[in-house]
């Protein structure tokens, strides 16, 4: 059986990919600095007990070369997120950027061909998305990550494919700067209010559909150090709150915030046309999935 090395996946993204890839046919194995399954359990139930797990610090030199032996694959998303990095500058590079290179290195080490990478429309600034200019340590810090996969590619034959998606929500995405959505969500189905800390045009992409794109790009040929936008809906954070008032009547869901330091608006760079039939789940069937799985656990 193909094993799979998933770097963070203990987090929210990490374990819909983990089972996305499960589904696959991929034997999972997660490496994480926690073994704290909460978020995987309440996603994909007894399913994240099954995999093999591997507890240690990404940026400390051997760890992932000893996980990663007897892999075929590795998903790198293990990473630490705006507010973190600003707060913590050096240990932020430290699980950014060094973790990155330790997931190549490791790669190298352990003869695995191909890397999928979690990158991010951070690496965009705030005035556009026609090139990278980020305005964060966070969106840096994943530019420096694409940029080690084009040197590995180029050094040493690794292909690696780099995912850019903005907003990610969905079920289970309940920390960083931009839960907003996630978050409101989850109050809407207890009978909360809640104000969404971001204001402006947003892309927002459903996990489901991040999970599809490194599942596919998992079985696709991308060779190689190829890097994607995962743009999915571009709307109105106001209009995010409308829409989930809309679907749970008597919601109280404001918007208090600047703009996310971050171009709304991404283009399409031919994810579609690398790897065809990926979904792209719709504001409003998003925002469904999303109450109906907090509301299971109101």
């Amino acid at each position: 059986m193909r094993r799979v090395l998933v770097t963070g996946g203990a987090g929210f993204i990490g374990a819909w990919i983990a089972g996305a890839l499960a589904d696959r046919g991929w034997s999972v194995r997660v490496f994480d600095m926690t073994a704290d399954r909460r978020i995987g359990r309440d996603l994909l139930g007894p399913r994240m007990d099954a995999f093999e797990w591997v507890v240690g610090d990404i940026a400390a030199a051997g760890t992932l070369e000893a996980a990663s032996r007897d892999c075929s694959l590795i998903v790198h998303l293990a990473a630490v997120l705006t507010p973190f990095c600003a707060a913590e500058p050096v240990r932020g590079a430290e699980i950014n950027v060094l973790g990155t290179l330790r997931a190549f290195e490791a790669a190298r080490a352990n003869g695995i061909g191909r890397v999928l990478v979690m990158s991010s429309a951070g690496v965009f600034g705030p005035a556009h998305a026609d090139h990278p200019e980020p305005a964060t340590l966070y969106g840096a810090w994943k530019l420096a990550g694409e940029g080690i996969g084009r040197a590995y590619a180029a050094m040493h034959g690794i292909d690696s494919v780099s995912f850019r998606p903005l907003v990610v929500y969905g079920p289970g995405r309940e920390t960083g700067l931009s839960a907003g959505p996630t978050l409101a969500c989850r109050a809407a189905s207890r009978g909360e209010p809640c104000v969404i800390g971001f204001s402006g045009i947003c892309d927002l992409v459903y996990v489901a559909d991040v999970a599809a794109a490194f599942a596919a790009a998992a079985e696709g040929s991308a060779p190689g150090a190829s890097v994607f936008n995962l743009p999915g809906a571009v709307v109105e954070v106001a209009e995010v709150a409308r829409e989930i008032m809309r679907q749970a009547p008597g919601a109280e869901i404001t918007v208090d915030g600047p703009p996310l330091p971050i171009m709304g608006v991404i283009p399409d760079n031919g994810v579609h046309a690398m790897f065809p039939g990926l979904t792209r789940t719709g504001l409003a069937d998003g925002i469904a999935a999303t109450l109906a799985h907090y509301r299971a656990r109101a």
